[in-house]
């Protein structure tokens, strides 16, 4: 799968305790859920854009949470892969919100990909976001500012770099347990639930 790019592509070098020891890094700018000194971290690189992401986070995602990340036992990460400038323009909606709403914003952005999504034949598809964030309720002016920024696609760019080169990145989603990371695609609940288990051994 094509790494889209939302500007000029970033050097990134990796330093640090963690790459040496886990080969992977939390950042300050991730968006997480759960206990950040869980045995297990779970990073997920996903697009908005993807039928398999959307799949996932319907499907899989909610009983996840519940028996996994909820209770402590794993730190849930969510990195963006961008297939293409649309996942840009997602995210910076889903990041426009309040930080503590980013997964309320990412799920609705998910579960409402065929209205917005140029894949369905939508083909206003930002002029949909915005309506998405109206009746999530932020104001269509905030909105058009937060995707009219460039400030983030630094970030981006950068994320979606280092998935390729630190982690041999193809497609979305790719999970990646305690800086491993697995075959992309969707994984049925049952197997992912038994990989995090022996991670946590």
């Amino acid at each position: 799968m094509k790494l889209f790019l939302l500007g000029a592509a970033l050097a990134i070098t990796f330093t640090g305790a963690a790459l040496a020891k886990m080969n992977f890094e939390i950042k300050p700018d991730d968006r997480t859920l759960g206990n950040p000194n869980a045995n297990v971290t779970l990073i997920e690189y996903a697009a908005f854009t993807c039928p398999h992401c959307a799949a996932f986070n319907e499907q899989v995602f909610p009983q996840l949470k519940k028996n996994y990340i909820d209770n402590g036992k794993v730190f849930y990460v969510f990195r963006l892969f961008a297939r293409g400038p649309q996942d840009g323009l997602a995210e910076k909606l889903a990041r426009c919100a309040p930080r503590e709403k980013y997964f309320t914003m990412t799920d609705v952005i998910f579960r409402s990909q065929p209205k917005w999504d140029y894949e369905f034949g939508i083909q206003d598809g930002r002029a949909q976001l915005v309506k998405l964030g109206q009746e999530m309720g932020l104001k269509a002016d905030q909105i058009n500012a937060c995707m009219d920024s460039s400030a983030d696609n630094g970030r981006i760019n950068a994320n979606g770099q280092e998935a390729v080169n630190r982690y041999g990145l193809t497609g979305t989603p790719t999970f990646v347990i305690n800086g491993k990371a697995l075959e992309s695609g969707a994984l049925p609940y049952d197997e992912l639930a038994k990989k995090l288990d022996q991670a946590a051994r």
